[in-house]
């Protein structure tokens, strides 16, 4: 007789034990087939067993296997454990997670949940090494929790400051224990299961969270996952070699996200909007009702999406009506009728521009008054009217001046003309203007108030795109305090760069900002100097251009900041936040950097020809159209620009800190705008400049100058002729 081998011994032996006490990777389940954690573990071919409820998955359960409980009622259902379960699965030796647990004997947890605002996940143990280190940071969205007293849990949640490590650990702050262990059970106070319903970030903290609860759960660390499901996700990868194809298919999906997010308001829901919109303080609100009737651009467009993300997924909505949001997605439905020949962009575009200037509530009262000295602004939204920011005046202009040119349209030039004006009648001897400023306070003051005033302020968030404005318009009309007015306004800021900038969230978007006026300044006075300064500011933005393209986030110096980063646990979410928590944080910011450098490093490449704005443009173009969001299950996600994208990770994360526009907001207005408008650009080899050029605005011009005479009350000296160059 043969000899049989102890390999097949061994090998006999493992199978019996297994087939007693269960595989290594056979789980047993309780709750949904819909489950996030469940379709997972299926996909990836793990023995899985569905039941119904916990008694009967602990009852069913193999010696010695693994048993999940999740939350199938979640948030409005939580688990108890009981003894007689703890009694079961300790006599099977069974090792059992079980999460959104309000009873646990022993335990002592709050009878009602906490609901996360601005809290985060925090690794509050060595439980998840290496993968995840103690003070790492992940997302819990919408997250319900009940607190429980636990010594030391494995997972915490807690209002913390940083990126993606919590930068002053767990001091100063209410910390609510997440996942604790207790003998075989690992017992989580809140949903985690549903991490992609829930798009909990970042997707490699959640993916390594849960490698550690399941190697656990089945006792072989060996246990991995081949791919993270996650929806939205960028529409490709790092890696992807982008096409013009691409670029148009862009174009397109970025203006038809305007209708599919129900961003365009009908009259027919106005009383819901205004019953979010409120006076403007918090107008937020849930998504549009996806059965409300689509409007077609008459009655104005709505902001875009606040950064917080419920239960299911679903981000809030901003109900708000702005100025510059109509004027810039004027300029991005135009460009997008322009790239594909899809006329109702154009329609969507010249209805816009109509409640802009005609129907809207901007342009009202003292407004249209030619006496007046708040004659020809722009009010900043609906319902602030009365307030007056020269920056958000800029681009809201430059947006109609854009979708005038493309659809060939000029009857709102009169309003153009008049706007840069009237910003410039107000600006300071040195061609400053305050970053805002009241309709009371202007009335009061009057105009040469501001005009003689020796105002400077070097901060280009702010003030650099009117300047930009002032230079558009002397090139069409030929009238030279336009032009002083800008070089001296220029010159200033950048004797002050770089140590005496404010920033508002970071220095990178004051550099972004500046390049716009600096390039146009090269355009009508080419000279040494003024090229040198657009190479000082585009050549350190571009510093930070990272090999993918994206531009990294930079804080400037200390005292300088309006919006710095937080300094204390407490201080992380009361206020307009940075993204990044220090220098180098791998962070990319398409609300105040990625996307107005976009447009301008556009500007300053076909004002010089340079090869360095070229190949700066192409890889940020490229990032752009690769980072774009593609959903299958959010449509009113589909198409848009997130604020924050980590460029590391390849995914939707950074600090969410900002109390307004956190890092999944999304921005009709200054995101959406001029990131397609000036990947239409790119597309036709162009420029804003050039696509505008024959412009012709001079009756307008010398209506503005008439009314901006000397024998008009409160009109300064300095605007009493033309002078042509």
């Amino acid at each position: 007789m043969k000899t049989i081998s102890c390999r097949y011994i061994v090998l006999a032996m493992c199978a019996t034990v297994l087939a007693f006490y269960g595989s290594a990777k056979s789980i047993y389940f309780a709750g949904s087939s819909d489950n996030d954690l469940y379709r997972l573990l299926k996909a990836e071919n793990f023995d899985i067993a569905l039941f119904s409820d916990p008694a009967s998955a602990i009852e069913n359960a193999s010696k010695g296997s693994g048993v999940i409980i999740s939350a199938s009622g979640y948030p409005s259902q939580s688990n108890v454990i009981t003894e007689a379960l703890l009694h079961k699965a300790a006599g099977k030796g069974l090792r059992v997670y079980a999460e959104y647990v309000s009873a646990y004997p022993g335990v002592d947890i709050a009878d009602t949940c906490f609901i996360g605002t601005i809290e985060r996940g925090v690794v509050s143990s060595e439980f998840f090494r290496p993968e995840l280190n103690p003070m790492a940071l992940f997302g819990h969205n919408d997250c319900h929790i009940f607190p429980a007293v636990i010594d030391r849990p494995l997972l915490s949640f807690a209002r913390v400051a940083g990126f993606d490590n919590a930068t002053f650990d767990l001091t100063d702050t209410e910390v609510y224990p997440l996942l604790w262990r207790k003998g075989n059970w690992l017992i989580a106070q809140s949903c985690m299961t549903d991490f992609v319903t829930a798009r909990q970030e970042p997707l490699d903290a959640w993916q390594n969270i849960w490698i550690g609860i399941i190697r656990w759960l089945c006792k072989d660390k060996s246990i991995g996952f081949s791919k993270w499901p996650s929806d939205p996700h960028p529409a490709f990868p790092v890696d992807a070699v982008i096409t013009a194809a691409d670029r148009r298919n862009a174009i397109s999906k970025g203006a038809e996200w305007i209708g599919k997010a129900r961003l365009l308001l009908h009259p027919s829901w106005r009383d819901t909007l205004l019953a979010y919109q409120g006076d403007g303080g918090t107008p937020w609100g849930p998504a549009v009702n996806k059965d409300f009737i689509l409007g077609n651009g008459s009655h104005g467009v709505l902001e875009g999406h606040g950064s917080s993300i419920d239960t299911r997924g679903r981000q809030n909505y901003r109900y708000w009506l702005r100025a510059d949001v109509q004027g810039e997605v004027a300029f991005l439905m135009a460009s997008a009728a322009k790239a594909t020949g899809r006329k109702e962009f154009a329609d969507i575009s010249e209805n816009v521009l109509d409640y802009l200037f005609y129907s809207g509530d901007f342009i009202r009262g003292s407004k249209k008054d030619q006496a007046a000295d708040s004659y020809g602004l722009i009010g900043w939204a609906q319902t602030h009217d009365h307030v007056y920011y020269n920056d958000d005046n800029a681009r809201c202009i430059l947006g109609a001046i854009g979708a005038s040119a493309l659809m060939d349209n000029r009857r709102w030039d009169k309003f153009i003309v008049d706007n840069i004006m009237a910003n410039f009648s107000l600006s300071s001897r040195y061609g400053f203007l305050p970053d805002r400023f009241e309709e009371p306070q202007l009335a009061e003051n009057g105009r040469a108030h501001y005009a003689d005033s020796e105002l400077i302020l070097p901060h280009p968030h702010f003030v650099s795109w009117m300047w930009a404005c002032y230079l558009w318009l002397y090139d069409k009309t030929g009238y030279r305090p336009l032009l002083d007015k800008a070089k001296t306004a220029i010159a200033k800021t950048m004797e002050a760069y770089p140590d005496k900038w404010q920033w508002t969230n970071g220095i990178q978007q004051e550099r972004a900002r500046m390049i716009l006026p600096l390039a146009w300044l090269v355009r009508v006075d080419d000279t040494p100097p003024h090229r040198q300064w657009l190479d000082k500011v585009a050549g350190k933005l571009l510093e930070n251009q990272d090999e993918c393209g994206a531009i990294r986030e930079e804080l400037g110096g200390d005292g300088l900041g309006l919006f710095g980063k937080a300094t204390s646990n407490r201080d992380y979410g009361v206020r307009e936040a940075p993204l990044i928590s220090k220098n180098g944080d791998p962070v990319a910011d398409m609300l105040y950097t990625c996307n107005f450098a976009f447009f301008a490093l556009n500007e300053a490449l076909h004002a010089t020809g340079d090869s360095r704005y070229k190949e700066a443009v192409g890889r940020l173009g490229d990032f752009l159209v690769k980072i774009q969001a593609e959903s299958e299950t959010h449509p009113d996600i589909d198409g848009a620009w997130m604020r924050a994208f980590d460029y590391q990770r390849w995914d939707y994360w950074a600090s969410n800190a900002d109390h307004g526009w956190g890092a999944w907001s999304t921005l009709s207005g200054w995101i959406q705008s001029w990131i397609v408008g000036t990947l239409a650009l790119v597309d036709r080899d162009t420029s804003f400049w050039e696509m505008t050029s024959g412009y012709d605005v001079t009756p307008h011009m010398e209506s503005a100058l008439r009314r901006l005479s000397p024998d008009k009350k409160n009109s300064s000296a300095h605007f009493q002729q033309r002078t042509e160059d």
